[in-house]
């Protein structure tokens, strides 16, 4: 079976065929189901929606978490974990996928093989941190991601620490990876991107900064600096990993397309909002909101703002824990809500 990248058929009555709008592009996203809305497919299906794009949610975890901590999780068998995207595959086209949190080893061998038969379409993987798995779970998980999952991303997205675990546990320099000897270790993989988020930058003063860079085996291609708040988040990662896979989707090319999904997420985060009593979970639809009045207090009780002021935009500073419109970057945002604050 190959890719089919050929437009969605017409309807079956002609006088629908003029009358329909065209379909915004699909992503097929494969993540565990978060009910705390933070992370996970929760996530994935807010953020391509804002995105402009539509998502296809494929459940391969039931995650048991709150806005602060993982707890456990109940494993979709994987041939639901297939069926789930089989059957939506011989009805809909796919002009992306983002895979999230798969579950087991033997979940990531199941997307696999449904990778396999679409090589043209192209992948956005995420790599969160599961230091909440046990460790006869989790090492087999990450042998089987590298494995299956490395040689078909176009992609690999991920925090800078959670990188250089996976892809140089060994690593015993004083001096941190950089991003372009993680998408070395990454490509003999068959990896042809990766986007490491959350590089501590040398402080200056009591400000400090986070890099966030594209990078391949020949060296950084393109990169966003932004200033990083004390701030804890959860579902970052998720969130710029969906949003780059939407706008590939969309047709962007990867280097306008990751600039465009960090100015996303730094938004995003910008405008996030406490349900809960854990983390802050990332306003993905900030752009479609009416700014405060002038003097009105936010989330966190500051003036003229809907949530903490700043964040990382990185995937990862501050914490990012666990697994339509007009959105801002290079487009208008319709509400004025404020600009990332990047600093190159």
């Amino acid at each position: 079976m190959t890719a089919d990248t050929a437009p969605n058929p017409s309807p079956a009555d002609p006088e629908q065929a003029g009358s329909e709008p065209p379909a915004p592009a699909c992503v097929m996203c494969f993540n565990a189901s978060d009910a705390s809305g933070a992370a996970g497919l929760s996530g994935d299906i807010a953020t391509v929606a804002a995105m402009g794009a539509h998502a296809l949610p494929v459940v391969t975890s039931i995650v048991m978490r709150d806005t602060a901590d993982v707890f456990d999780q109940h494993l979709v068998d994987p041939d639901a974990v297939a069926e789930q995207a089989r059957t939506v595959l011989e009805d809909v086209t796919v002009a992306a996928w983002k895979v999230g949190f798969l579950g087991s080893a033997d979940g990531v061998s199941a997307v696999a093989e449904i990778l396999s038969d679409y090589t043209e379409v192209p992948l956005v993987a995420y790599l969160p941190a599961l230091t909440w798995l046990p460790e006869d779970q989790l090492q087999p998980y990450l042998d089987a991601f590298r494995e299956l999952i490395l040689p078909a991303a176009e992609v690999l997205v991920g925090n800078h620490q959670a990188l250089r675990d996976f892809l140089l546990p060994d690593w015993d320099n004083e001096r941190p990876p950089s991003a372009r000897e993680l998408a070395v270790a990454a490509g003999e993989h068959g990896t042809r991107h990766v986007l490491v988020t959350g590089i501590l930058l040398p402080s200056k003063g009591k400000e400090q900064y986070i890099d966030n860079v594209l990078a391949t085996p020949q060296g950084a291609i393109a990169g966003e600096k932004f200033e990083m708040f004390d701030t804890a988040f959860v579902g970052a990662g998720d969130t710029l990993a969906a949003a780059l896979a939407a706008l590939l989707a969309s047709g962007s090319d990867m280097t306008s397309a990751v600039s465009e999904a960090l100015s996303f997420l730094d938004q995003s985060l910008d405008a996030g909002f406490r349900p809960g009593m854990g983390n802050i979970v990332p306003d993905r639809f900030f752009w479609a909101l009416p700014p405060p009045e002038e003097g009105e207090e936010g989330q966190d009780g500051q003036a003229g703002s809907a949530g903490p002021a700043g964040g990382s935009g990185s995937g990862g500073g501050g914490s990012s824990s666990g697994p339509g419109g007009a959105p801002p970057g290079e487009r208008e945002d319709p509400k004025g809500k404020g600009q990332p604050r990047r600093v190159h």
